[in-house]
C-alpha cells in the first residue's frame, strides 16, 4: 500500500499524538492508517505502508486489540488476517478515555485514597493531606463527569459541546460589558 502525501501527513501526525495519548508512535500511525482505510488491511499492508518490520506491526496490532480499537477480519479464500478500526470516531475517543482512566487515573486515585487514610504525623503531613484531598476530589469529579459524558450519544455530546462554546462566548461578552461600565 502506498500512502499519498495527504494521508502520510495525517498518519505521521497521528503517530506523534498517539505517543501523547498513551501508546507509541508506530502504534498511533498504525491506528491512523486503519481509521482512514476503507478496506481492512493485513499486517503486511501496514508494514509496507509504514516501512516498519512485520514483528513491530504484530506487536502493535496486539496493543490496539487490547485497547479494543481494532478488529480482525477474515477474507474468504485468503489465509491472512486483516484488520479494521472498530466503531466510530466517537467510539475511539471513548475507548481511549476509558483506557487512560484505567491506566492513569485509577492507580492515582488508589494511591491518594491510601495516603488519605494515614494519620498525619506532623503539620507538614497534615498540610500535604489537605492538598492531596483536593487533588482526589478534583479527579473524582472529573472522572464522574467524564463517565456521564461517555454515556451520551454522539449527537447529544456534539450538541453539548456546541452549547459549551456558546456559554464561553456569553461569559466573554459579560466580562467585556462589566469592564466597559
Amino acid at each position: 500500500m502506498k500512502m499519498t502525501p495527504m494521508i502520510e501527513t495525517f498518519v505521521m501526525h497521528f503517530g506523534e499524538m498517539g505517543s501523547r495519548w498513551g501508546f507509541n508512535r508506530t502504534v498511533g500511525q498504525m491506528y491512523a492508517l486503519l481509521v482512514i482505510s476503507e478496506e481492512p488491511l493485513s499486517a503486511n499492508d501496514i508494514a509496507e505502508a509504514l516501512n516498519v518490520s512485520r514483528g513491530n506491526v504484530s506487536m502493535g496490532l496486539k496493543e490496539l486489540q487490547s485497547w479494543r480499537l481494532v478488529q480482525m477480519h477474515h477474507v474468504p479464500g485468503d489465509r491472512k488476517d486483516y484488520f479494521k478500526s472498530l466503531g466510530s470516531i466517537w467510539d475511539m475517543a471513548n475507548k481511549v478515555f476509558e483506557e487512560r482512566r484505567k491506566r492513569e487515573i485509577e492507580p492515582t486515585m488508589s494511591v491518594l485514597r491510601d495516603t488519605l487514610l494515614v494519620t498525619p504525623a506532623n503539620q507538614q503531613e497534615e498540610y500535604a493531606q489537605q492538598q492531596l484531598k483536593e487533588i482526589h476530589d478534583l479527579l473524582e469529579n472529573v472522572t464522574q463527569w467524564s463517565e456521564e459524558l461517555q454515556r451520551l450519544s454522539p449527537e447529544k455530546l456534539s450538541t453539548l459541546m456546541k452549547l459549551g462554546s456558546g456559554v464561553g462566548k456569553v461569559l466573554d461578552m459579560k466580562d467585556k460589558f462589566l469592564k466597559s461600565s
